[in-house]
């Protein structure tokens, strides 16, 4: 661990190989410094010890032990069967056969109005005739954070796979073995200019060769010494003999790329080493190539959200190399050392303003309730990981907001909620448990090592940022209210922290930042679950959230260099989202760097899943619009005013409008939509806000109004106004219309307008719930529950107040001043008076409603 501050000073960082390939490198950059591990404590879970039914590859891992990546772009080599398809290395996909290393560029781009997709395509295998095909005769020699190197051996033969992401060469290391390539995607139809017919073969000899196959397109063979290969035109090119150098692949998709690849076959790269310089504001990430030949020469490949942070560049022309991808154009640079800078987020705990003045009330009001409602002697029991983490984090939420505004009495009933929640991870009796995963090195829900179904899949090491960043938001409120419990527990905590962020390979348990693919620029999702198949990540709120989860907790339980290496995972997550999840229809089909050239793509406005071979508008949970653009929002914290840009939120806006104003969808994504929306118009956002009855399982009312109430307002305006709200104390009820007041039968409490005397009238009280309010039978101190068909009347009946209770009282539309429509909260129908006076809530619209008067 290096431990100087870093206030001002540049200070230096690097993650070593996880597992050092074979030193093959003519250069090698200077160390500056290693993060240290979070801790290298053995797991102690109250789950004790689990072991994942998906094990891991043991002769692909041969002489290796755990922690193994699970979410990596190569995850399909090392999971059973172990020759599905990975993510990489691109431009490439590749697959593992037992006789050799299988791979193709997509030639065949498609859209089909909702997914842009670049089918897997199986071009080529690489492999030598000494192997006998038996699957087991291949393993890993090792990896780091973005490469992996493979050997295939037989004997005394082998053949090597430097699998490095961004090359446009694929490139094979033969030692004593005989190279065979084998077309898999058609026969060979020429070979060095040469036309193979049916039956023919032909031989060259050199360091050069071109070959085409029916469907794969064209592909340049370099040879870094000479080698003589024949083809057929049954599409084998097989080596005379035993070859002691390197092949070299690449897809020519374009004549004129020859001269580039020409240029820079001979230098490439075995492995890579990352560094990490900070500033006060600033992060920077270093991409250093192990290289063998010129390091300044080096021929790699760019995606678009490397662009945009790489400093002082070496580009050759764009029109020099390229390949569509389904992130977009893959351009050349050159050089064996990036440098990637990020502006860190300055914003932690709260906002980077003070919530407007307009709006103090209302979320102070909002504090009150929703605080009053946790109860630490009856705490959420946690049934599962995903939503209990999503649910407390809200909560949590409140005590942060409730010091913003001044309320600090408000802070510790939230904090004992929580903690008599959490409770239950530290307790091996509790119904859920953590466990950790022996056979590839993580922290799991025990009760899902053999049931993919259970958290999402989190016993697979599906979601675990998602599921892990909502825990440590958690603690680090706790623990930034009371230091006994942080010192009493915060090793345990680290456990979930070194699972999605542990910077360093000397931790012994967990593997780097398991997430993160650091040259794709964002984290995948998917673990190791049917063969580790496609990589995916639905959502990239909570993927963003994991980091600033991972943030809070650095900022009050580690050292100032995991509070840095969490902001810098941050700003990267915030910025892969607005690359490749935010669509921009304003972008041009030219723009260098935009990722989905089609314009029919960038109308959709928001990916839903971001995948290897596709990406597109969809959900495998949800069609709806507000839910494929609000679960690239939620959860509303405030270091995501970064990640909501106002271009995108407005784009949003407009795309979800048909949904937001549809009273059949509720109001669980709309409200997080409504909140983005503010980072453009916080007025407009706060007018709509207003109409909200449910906030869904990770946001509440308080979070969401002191979210509008504290962006950026340069109108000047009062963000929240006057916002409507019920009538609230002591009232009779009387229809305007009829003049009769509503009483509640004798025996049944069924509400009914019957008398015109007002001494006929029952008394109900009013009570506040943020937008809306209960109304409670003054005399029996039940409350009113609607229908849940809409069908019954409505019926003083409950003794206490749930979803079903919850009724909007608002001015009617049109009516004289004091006549209010009532709509319930439960199926946002409005309340009308059907023939025999009895009160229903079956009215569809505003307009249906029955109008009254609430006479004090």
């Amino acid at each position: 661990m290096f431990g100087s501050s870093i206030s001002g000073i540049l200070l230096l960082a690097s993650l070593v190989t996880v597992q050092a390939a074979p030193e093959t490198s003519s250069h090698r950059f200077e160390k500056r410094g290693t993060f240290g591990p979070i801790s290298t404590g053995a797991p102690n879970l109250a789950g004790g010890n689990a072991v994942c039914d998906a094990a891991p590859i043991s002769s692909f891992f041969a002489g290796m032990k755990p922690p193994y990546p699970t979410n990596s772009w190569w995850a399909p080599y090392a999971t059973s069967p172990g020759n599905q398809t990975a993510a990489g290395p691109f431009p490439y996909e590749s697959w593992l056969e037992g006789s050799g290393v299988t791979f193709g560029v997509s030639a065949n781009r498609q859209f089909d109005g909702t997914s842009v997709k670049n089918p897997s395509q199986t071009d080529w295998r690489a492999s030598f005739s000494e192997h006998s095909g038996t699957f087991d005769k291949h393993k890993a020699l090792g990896w780091d954070t973005q490469t992996v190197t493979v050997q295939y051996f037989e004997g005394a033969s082998s053949m090597t796979a430097y699998l490095v992401p961004g090359s446009p060469y694929m490139t094979f290391k033969y030692d004593g073995a005989t190279p065979v390539l084998t077309s898999k995607n058609g026969d060979i139809k020429t070979f060095n200019g040469k036309t193979l017919n049916t039956g023919d073969s032909t031989s060259a000899t050199g360091k050069s060769f071109t070959v085409t196959n029916s469907k794969g397109g064209t592909y340049i063979i370099y040879a870094l010494s000479s080698i003589t290969l024949t083809a057929t035109s049954a599409g084998t090119i097989t080596a005379s003999g035993k070859y002691n150098d390197i092949l070299r692949l690449a897809m020519l998709n374009n004549p004129s790329h020859q001269a580039l690849l020409d240029q820079y076959s001979s230098i490439y790269a075995t492995a890579m080493d990352m560094d990490y310089s900070f500033t006060d504001s600033q992060g920077t990430m270093f991409f250093n190539w192990k290289t063998v030949g010129d390091v300044n020469n080096l021929l790699m490949l760019t995606w678009p959200h490397h662009r945009a942070s790489l400093q002082n560049p070496n580009y050759p022309a764009t029109s020099s190399l390229n390949y569509l991808t389904t992130k977009g154009w893959m351009y050349p640079a050159l050089g064996s050392q990036w440098r990637l800078t990020y502006k860190l987020p300055a914003i932690t705990w709260n906002a980077p303003r003070k919530l407007d003045n307009s709006c103090s009330q209302s979320v102070i009001r909002g504090l009150e309730y929703e605080i009053g409602q946790l109860n630490a002697s009856d705490p959420a029991v946690p049934g599962d990981f995903y939503y209990w983490g999503g649910t407390m984090a809200a909560k949590a939420r409140l005590a942060l907001i409730a010091e913003d505004v001044g309320r600090n009495d408000l802070v510790n009933p939230v904090v004992q909620y929580l903690k008599a929640s959490f409770a239950a991870w530290f307790q091996s009796s509790a119904k859920t448990l953590a466990a950790y995963e022996t056979g590839w090195g993580a922290v799991i829900n025990k009760a899902g090592a053999t049931n993919t179904w259970v958290d999402f899949g989190n016993g697979y090491m599906n979601d675990h940022h998602f599921h892990y960043g909502y825990f440590l938001n958690v603690a680090a409120v706790i623990a930034k209210y009371d230091r006994d419990w942080l010192n009493q527990h915060k090793d345990y905590i680290n456990f979930f922290a070194r699972d999605i962020v542990n910077p360093s390979s000397q931790d012994p348990y967990f593997p780097v930042t398991r997430c993160r693919d650091f040259f794709a620029g964002h984290s995948w999702a998917s673990g190791i679950a049917n063969g580790a198949g496609s990589r995916d990540q639905e959502s990239s709120g909570e993927a963003v959230n994991g980091y600033y989860g991972a943030l809070l907790w650095a900022s009050v339980a580690l050292s100032q260099d995991h509070v840095n290496y969490a902001k810098l995972m941050l700003a990267t997550e915030q910025q892969a989202a607005q690359v490749y999840w935010h669509l921009y229809p304003q972008q041009g089909e030219n723009d260098r760097d935009n990722p989905y050239p089609e314009a029919g793509v960038r109308k959709l406005v928001s990916m839903g899943n971001v995948m290897d071979f596709q990406s597109g508008a969809w959900l495998f949970w949800g069609a709806q619009r507000v839910q494929i653009s609000g679960i690239q929002v939620l959860p509303v914290t405030p270091v995501n005013e970064v990640l909501y840009d106002k271009l995108w939120v407005d784009n949003m806006w407009d795309y979800a409008m048909p949904e937001l104003v549809d009273p059949s969808i509720g109001d669980d994504f709309k409200c997080v939509i409504i909140a983005a929306y503010a980072n453009s118009n916080p007025q407009v956002a706060a007018e709509w806000s207003s109409k909200l009855t449910s906030w869904g399982s990770g946001n509440t009312y308080t979070n969401e109004l002191y979210f509008i109430g504290t962006r950026p307002n340069p109108s000047g305006q009062a963000i929240c106004g006057k916002l409507p709200e019920n009538p609230y104390g002591k009232f009779k009820l009387q229809v305007a219309s009829s003049g009769k007041y509503v009483a509640a039968s004798s025996g049944n409490s069924k509400l009914v307008a019957s008398g015109n005397d007002a001494g006929s009238g029952a008394v109900f009280n009013s009570q506040y719930v943020p937008n809306a309010g209960t109304l409670q039978l003054d005399s029996t101190k039940q409350y009113v529950t609607a229908d849940q068909g809409g069908k019954l009347t409505l019926d003083a009946a409950r003794a206490t107040a749930g979803a079903w209770e919850k009724f909007t009282i608002r001015p009617k539309i049109g009516a004289p001043d004091g006549v209010y429509s009532i709509k319930a909260s439960s199926n946002g129908q409005y309340i009308t008076v059907g023939g025999d006076g009895g009160l229903v809530n079956n009215g569809a619209k505003e307009s249906d409603s029955a109008g009254f008067k609430f006479v004090a």
